[in-house]
């Protein structure tokens, strides 16, 4: 999908880039499909304490029921659909099976309108395709990984990503994700084969800080342009470099400091992602 670039009638369109949708074929969202998220909850928790900094204001938005889990085993459908989703930075497919149900997908790369697609370990090796990985090739590229058989894809589902299968032995398959990280995955989980769609995503240039809060974020603003109340980095006459390692307002190190604690799958990485790690 192209990059579309207007005429700089303004500094802010002087620097702003867009999609320009070619590859979408409708507009209106499948209302069989979708969900109840109506309002959008500015970084609170239940209790109404700010959890997440930085978030606030934007559209609104109706969310878009998808098939994490690809569990219609054998069933062919074809694509009716690709359609945008403001909840994700890729693009969606809508499905229609033989049987007469409608799902929604995330939409794979190359992918087209009228496009057959099956999940099953009998699918054929084509992008939308889902089945195990211990029946998929070594060396293709997949996306929307489970960690788990059965409980649906939580891995490799943002625009233009793909985890590539290295290698498989003894009940376990090595992906290389798109960090770099190599961990080892179950061959009974599922994976849907191809890159995600949507690739020029990463290519847009937001341009001007009102785009920014249609997205439902916020001004972010430095420790160090804060007073000592409010983070350990604030204060000081005048401007100042914070005179201490970057940490976060409850003082955590930020910057290469490692903060994963679940131990129990440790194993389970292979490669950490980044250079040298």
């Amino acid at each position: 999908m192209p990059v579309k670039v207007y005429k700089p009638t303004s500094p802010g369109r002087r620097q702003m880039s867009v999609l320009d949708f070619s590859e979408l074929s409708k507009k209106g969202p499948e209302k069989s499909l979708l969900g109840g998220r109506t309002s959008q909850k500015g970084g609170r928790n239940h209790s109404g304490n700010v959890t997440v900094r930085f978030q606030g204001g934007g559209h609104k938005r109706r969310y878009r029921v998808i098939d994490w889990k690809r569990d219609k085993v054998g069933i062919p459908a074809r694509i009716a659909a690709i359609e945008y989703d403001p909840n994700r930075s890729a693009h969606i497919a809508l499905l229609h099976y033989a049987d007469g149900e409608k799902r929604y997908i995330l939409a794979p790369a190359g992918v087209q309108v009228g496009d057959p697609v099956m999940s099953g370990p009998e699918a054929d090796i084509r992008p939308g395709n889902a089945m195990p990985l211990a029946n998929i090739p070594l060396g293709s590229v997949v996306h929307n990984v489970e960690l788990k058989p059965g409980r649906g894809g939580q891995m490799v589902r943002s625009a233009g990503v793909g985890a590539q299968l290295m290698a498989r032995e003894g009940g376990m398959a090595t992906l290389r994700m798109p960090s770099g990280e190599q961990r080892y995955v179950r061959v009974e989980c599922c994976a849907t084969i191809g890159q995600v769609g949507n690739v020029d995503h990463e290519n847009v240039k937001i341009g001007k800080a009102g785009r920014s809060r249609w997205l439902g974020k916020m001004p972010h603003n430095r420790g160090v342009t804060m007073n000592p109340v409010d983070h350990p980095m604030g204060g000081g006459e005048g401007r100042s470099s914070g005179g201490r390692h970057p940490c976060t307002p409850w003082g955590v190190p930020t910057k290469g400091h490692k903060t994963r604690k679940n131990q129990r799958t440790d194993n389970m990485i292979v490669k950490r992602r980044g250079k040298g790690r």
